[in-house]
């Protein structure tokens, strides 16, 4: 039984083109990950892993009908791209960013108060359904 997760996941990487998200999209979709975009601003149109990379949450979401979102972005950033997800409709997000200020997190936490996304993290390897979908860096 899945609870969080499954093989209907459909999955954007926010920071894809990065060394840890390039890395990590790999392993996802080598697990069978349903990894539908990736989010990098300024760099939408390109391909990464072989998943298409949108220039905002809202434009992969919109274009993709991802559900799900997996964080590998700088601490520094990391508060905006939660709520741009959250901001874009998307179920569950994933944080594996550490070192988050702590009064960004408070600032997450009373913004997703008022919306139906649920937060996994900050700093978490990720969730997983055996078998189905691996979302963050589990080996």
């Amino acid at each position: 039984m899945s609870i969080l997760v499954d093989q209907k996941t459909r999955l954007v990487v926010q920071g894809i083109t990065g060394g840890e998200g390039t890395f990590h999209t790999r392993q996802m979709l080598d697990y069978g990950t349903n990894v539908v975009a990736g989010v990098t601003p300024g760099k939408g149109g390109q391909d990464a892993e072989g998943v298409p990379v949108f220039n905002s949450v809202a434009d992969a979401v919109a274009g993709t009908g991802a559900n799900a979102s997996v964080i590998f972005v700088p601490a520094a950033f990391a508060a905006d791209a939660i709520m741009e997800a959250s901001d874009a409709a998307v179920d569950l997000v994933i944080c594996i960013s550490e070192g988050i200020p702590t009064l960004d997190m408070v600032k997450v936490k009373q913004y997703l108060d008022a919306r139906t996304t649920r937060l996994i993290g900050p700093n978490c390897p990720g969730v997983i359904s055996p078998g189905k979908c691996k979302i963050g860096i589990m080996p």
